[in-house]
């Protein structure tokens, strides 16, 4: 019996070999990955921010809403590299049970699953990405003003990674039943323009 190949967490995985997996001639990880690492670098790089913030007699006051912050942000990387994975496998399973007969038994039975999927991870990441805006738009005012381009680019990078979750959404929400492609436009539409206002709040805030 052939063993079966299991990809090696994304996670885990160098910065290069990081790059590699992305850049090769495979499904997965794809579009739908960047995105959701694109936003775990800006939670990462909000965190630095936080790093320079905590233990600053100017910013004693904000002491307890800075610690919470870096818990918050530090969980927030770590859902939207677990969701970088999930989209992998989504989007491989797509591939493949797309590619079996539409009356093969296996693809009946787990591909409007693994579209589900491959609509719901994006629509997570976009989610996470806009929940870490309003909190990047509260940071402005409370962190380290000689850190806030980092913070800056924080929020594009989120943003980012909201634009393109959309995308991916769109890519796959056509092979949902029509009942469901309503609701998810809907949502991914409200992210987006929710994630857009909430750039120019930080970058605003952190250009004043």
């Amino acid at each position: 019996m052939q063993a079966t190949h299991t990809p090696t967490p994304l996670p885990s995985l160098t910065l290069g070999g990081l790059l590699a997996a992305i850049a090769a001639k495979t499904p997965a990880p794809g579009g739908g990955a960047v995105a959701s690492i694109t936003g775990a670098l800006g939670g990462a790089l909000a965190q630095m921010v936080l790093s320079y913030s905590l233990g600053k007699k100017s910013l004693a006051p904000h002491e307890a809403e800075l610690a919470q912050a870096m818990h918050v942000l530090g969980n927030a990387r770590g859902l939207l590299l677990g969701l970088a994975d999930e989209d992998a496998a989504a989007y491989g399973a797509v591939n493949e049970l797309g590619r079996l007969p539409e009356t093969d038994p296996r693809r009946i039975a787990e591909y409007p699953l693994a579209v589900e999927a491959s609509v719901q991870v994006p629509l997570a990441t976009a989610a996470a990405c806009v929940d870490l805006l309003r909190l990047f738009a509260r940071l402005a005012g409370i962190t380290n003003r000689q850190l806030r381009s980092d913070l800056a680019i924080a929020a594009i990078l989120c943003d980012a990674a909201v634009r393109a979750s959309r995308w991916n959404v769109l890519v796959n929400a056509g092979s949902l039943p029509p009942a469901g492609q309503g609701r998810v436009m809907e949502t991914i539409a409200t992210l987006t323009a929710e994630s857009g206002r909430l750039c120019v709040v930080v970058e605003g805030a952190c250009s004043a």
